[in-house]
Parts: C-alpha cells; sequence; structure tokens
C-alpha cells in the first residue's frame, strides 16, 4: 500500500556551485519529493474510496492521460487504482460523465482528464485552434479546407447532440485523413476548438455535445484568463505535481511548447513562484515550488499503468529511477524485451519489477505473464510485495486468481485473489 512518510524542514542547502540554483538535491531525495508530489506517500483509504478521494489524487496530479488499450483495463482507471487501492471503477466514470460531473475531457498530456476549475486554463488553446493554430497540421489543414463540413457538423450536433461520428454518418465512410471520417474529422476539430465536448463515451467511442450544454454554464460563460497567465498557472500546476522538475519535465505535463513554457518559466522565476533547484547527476537545471519539503521516507508499493504522470515522461523516470521504460505495445513480438502490456512496480521510493500483464476475463485470471526484477533488487521480497498487489488487482477486475510465472526450476501454483 501507499506508505505514509514522515517530512523534513524545506530543504535548505545553497548550492555555491551555480548562480541560477537556490537549492541542493541528492537524486534520492529528488525521487522522494517526487513520490510525495505524485501522492504516494499518503495512506490508501482504511474504507470505501468515495468521490473525495478522487478529488484528492485529482488535487495531486492535476491531469490523468486517457488511453484506449484494454489488455488489463483502460489505463485512465490504473492511476486512482495505484494511488488508492480497490475502488468503484464507475467512480471516475460518474465524476466525468455523470449529472454532477467534476471533470471534462480535453488535451492536456495527449487526451486527458481534467478537474472542472482547469477548464478556463485550456481556453487559450481553444483559441488558437479556432485559429487553426497549436493543433496538428493535418487536422488544421482539414478545417481550413472543410470549413462548410465544419460548420454543417456543429449545426448537426446542436440539433440532435449528444451524437457520434457514426451517428452524424451512417456506414462510417472514411475519407483520406488518418482512416477518420470526414465526420469523425470536423468532430475532433471542433473538439479541439473547445466548441463541442465529450458528453459521454459508450464503450470507448466519444459522444458529442455542444460544449455549454455539458459543462457548467458559468465556467464555459466566464472570460478566459490571457494565454499568459493561463501558461503559467499550469506551469504552477506540473511544479507542484511533479514535485521537482526540469523546464522540459514542466512544460511536457500540460505538451506546452518552448516558446510559451520558457518565458513563462522565468516570469515565474522573477516573481518567486518558483526556484531553481540543483539535483545531482542531473544535466539541467531543476525548479520547484519555493515551499518545496523533502520525506525522509517514502514506502510505497503499487503498480502503475504505462501512462501515469509519475512515470509518462520516459527520461524523467530514467533520470530519477534509473529505469529505462518502453512500452512495447507496436515492437514486434520476437523484438521484446519484458512483454506487450508492462507496468512497473513501485516498492519503497523505487521502481523493482516490470510485470507483463493481462485480463483473461474468459477465464476470470489476472494473467502475470512475466516479472522482471530490477538488478539490484532481491527478488524474493520484491515478489513477497507483488504478490499481495496482483491479489488485490485481481478482485478490483473481477477475476478470481492470479496466475504468476513458474518459479525458476519448477511450475508455480495460481495465487488466489
Amino acid at each position: 500500500m501507499s506508505g505514509v512518510t514522515r517530512r523534513d524542514g524545506p530543504v535548505a542547502s545553497r548550492a555555491k556551485h551555480s548562480p541560477m540554483a537556490d537549492l541542493r538535491l541528492t537524486n534520492a531525495q529528488a525521487r522522494r519529493v517526487a513520490l510525495a508530489a505524485q501522492g504516494f506517500a499518503d495512506a490508501r483509504p482504511p474504507g470505501a474510496v468515495t468521490m473525495r478521494h478522487l478529488r484528492r489524487v485529482f488535487a495531486r496530479v492535476g491531469v490523468v492521460q486517457i488511453d484506449s488499450v484494454n489488455v488489463l483495463v483502460r489505463a485512465h482507471y490504473l492511476p486512482l487504482f495505484s494511488r488508492l487501492g480497490p475502488y468503484d471503477a464507475g467512480l471516475l466514470d460518474r465524476a466525468a460523465y455523470g449529472r454532477r460531473r467534476e471533470l471534462f475531457e480535453y488535451w492536456g498530456h495527449a487526451a486527458s482528464y481534467f478537474p472542472l476549475a482547469l477548464f478556463p486554463l485550456m481556453r487559450w488553446r481553444m483559441e488558437r485552434a479556432r485559429r487553426l493554430t497549436g493543433i496538428y497540421s493535418g487536422l488544421a489543414q482539414f478545417a481550413r479546407e472543410r470549413r462548410k463540413l465544419v460548420a454543417s457538423v456543429l449545426a448537426a450536433v446542436a440539433a440532435r447532440g449528444p451524437v457520434s461520428a457514426g451517428d452524424l454518418e451512417p456506414g462510417g465512410s472514411t475519407g483520406s485523413w488518418w482512416g477518420w471520417s470526414d465526420t469523425k474529422h470536423a468532430l475532433e476539430y471542433l473538439f479541439w476548438a473547445g466548441r463541442v465536448t465529450t458528453a459521454f463515451r459508450r464503450g470507448f467511442e466519444r459522444v458529442y455535445d455542444l460544449t455549454e450544454r455539458v459543462l457548467p454554464a458559468e465556467l464555459v460563460a466566464a472570460a478566459a484568463p490571457p494565454a499568459a497567465a493561463a501558461q503559467r498557472e499550469l506551469l504552477r500546476i506540473a511544479a507542484r505535481s511533479l514535485g521537482v522538475a526540469t523546464e522540459r519535465d514542466l512544460r511536457d505535463y500540460f505538451r506546452l511548447r518552448p516558446p510559451d513554457a520558457k518565458p513563462r518559466l522565468a516570469e515565474l522565476v522573477e516573481a518567486g513562484d518558483l526556484v531553481a533547484v540543483d539535483v545531482d547527476g542531473w544535466k539541467n537545471q531543476a525548479y520547484a515550488l519555493p515551499d518545496l519539503r523533502v520525506p525522509r521516507r517514502v514506502d510505497a508499493r503499487a503498480l502503475l499503468a504505462p501512462f501515469d504522470s509519475l512515470v509518462w515522461e520516459r527520461a524523467r523516470t530514467e533520470r530519477l529511477f534509473a529505469f529505462d521504460y518502453r512500452l512495447e505495445i507496436y515492437t514486434p513480438k520476437h523484438k521484446r524485451v519484458h512483454g506487450y502490456y508492462v507496468l512497473p512496480f513501485l516498492l519503497g521510493d523505487g521502481l523493482a519489477a516490470r510485470v507483463d500483464l493481462k485480463a483473461d476475463r474468459a477465464a476470470g485470471v489476472l494473467r502475470a505473464h512475466a516479472v522482471h526484477v530490477e538488478p539490484q533488487r532481491d527478488r524474493a521480497e520484491v515478489l513477497a510485495a507483488l504478490e499481495p498487489e496482483l491479489a488485490a488487482m485481481a478482485g478490483w477486475l473481477g477475476l478470481a486468481d492470479v496466475a504468476l510465472p513458474p518459479r525458476r526450476g519448477g511450475k508455480r501454483p495460481a495465487a488466489t485473489a
């Protein structure tokens, strides 16, 4: 389970070798700061997980990436499980699509869930999309060349919504753009531009409606902050969620572009809203909020989604954890090193193993095809910590058993969830 940590006071050692740096951390300290910022120093709820706990996670991480791969469970359900333990997955669905909606979908770190409070901070991105900038060049070209179609699709959503692309174009005929239909392209452009949003999902298919009919009217009608102010706030949120991070880490969190992020970062440092930090072994300058505190200990235990915000930036993951992590879904089978759908296993304050998992729903079994323990970790200790997490995950997914890979030298029996 996620462990509770005791905390030191603010880090006070000044880095004399660098005129930019206010503070200095070892990499181990930076790792503990990052884990605490992501919620892995918090105790898991002792009872049922509620909407209050979901809000706490989103307050920590700011944004959760959405992904369609369902070999285990769709990846956006996993960050809550990793931090809270078994929970009713319908809780996330209700927060995103229920009558008392608390989340919305938009482009953050890829397609993402955001708390409603962040909607105004995305308005500048929507406005740029309306001007056909800041979006995929192919989509911008489509919207430029097919303005009448885009307008007619928007009118159809207004008249008929909520609707999917298939509802508007029976038969799902496809054009030449990425294999999508022209209607789907128009809807996705309108989504980027903030004119429509996800009312709900049918399976994993987006069902769209006018944004003002989905989100609270006062939120949609409120004046948008200037782009620079919104970008500064997004960088603050990223700094809070990452704990300590380089400029690239910070802008990657919400996929800000360097021309937007770099001047905003300089403004935040000048204002004292962020402080420069030197981290031993890091080549680039790091930054943190000025009230930075370093946990003395983090005793976490969690299986992580491939797109968990703790590990989604692979260069940062390697820098913090000495863990070279690559998702091998699109790697030919004979070239895979660790497996098809591999989850990092967080143990203590380090990444201790890679677990190739599949939910075999027909057999009612959570299959661990392989467990690759990191070279510096004790295999027996890691497996002893991992097995209860697998059992908890199996129970959460409604699977009766866990099938573990054979022990060296013989078969290993399945562990009951």
